[in-house]
């Protein structure tokens, strides 16, 4: 079955950059919209990204719109984050995560089958 791996996560200075990497293993990437999510200490989980499976809509949450691009790579079956212009209040951790159904704006944590375990993102000076 699909599993799912974070990387890139760390401490950075506002203003930086992140990239962070979502590999899939046990299956292929061509079928699964992917979507990132973050939590914060006592804050619910929320979604922050997804990219459709084939088509290349994306949708982006308010607060990371215009700083944070998603991106895929079939052949490589790796999801992107590319986190630009960070701020404090994006520190949380991070997951990627997979769905048979479509991104939108209108789909949750509930609506994706598979997690990877996260990675940890701090912006602090």
């Amino acid at each position: 079955q699909l599993q799912l791996v974070e990387s890139g996560g760390g401490l950075v200075q506002p203003g930086g950059s992140l990239r962070l990497s979502c590999a899939v293993s046990g299956g292929t990437l061509d079928d699964y919209a992917m979507a990132w999510f973050r939590q914060a200490p006592g804050k619910e989980r929320e979604k922050i990204s997804c990219i459709g499976a084939r088509d290349g809509t994306t949708y982006y949450a308010n607060s990371v719109k215009g700083r944070f691009t998603i991106s895929r790579d079939n052949a490589k079956n790796t999801a992107y984050l590319q986190m630009n212009s960070l701020k404090p209040e994006d520190t949380a951790v991070y997951y990627c995560a997979a769905t048979l159904y479509y991104c939108s704006a209108y789909t949750g944590p509930s609506d994706y089958s598979r997690w990877g375990q996260g990675t940890q993102v701090t912006v602090n000076s």
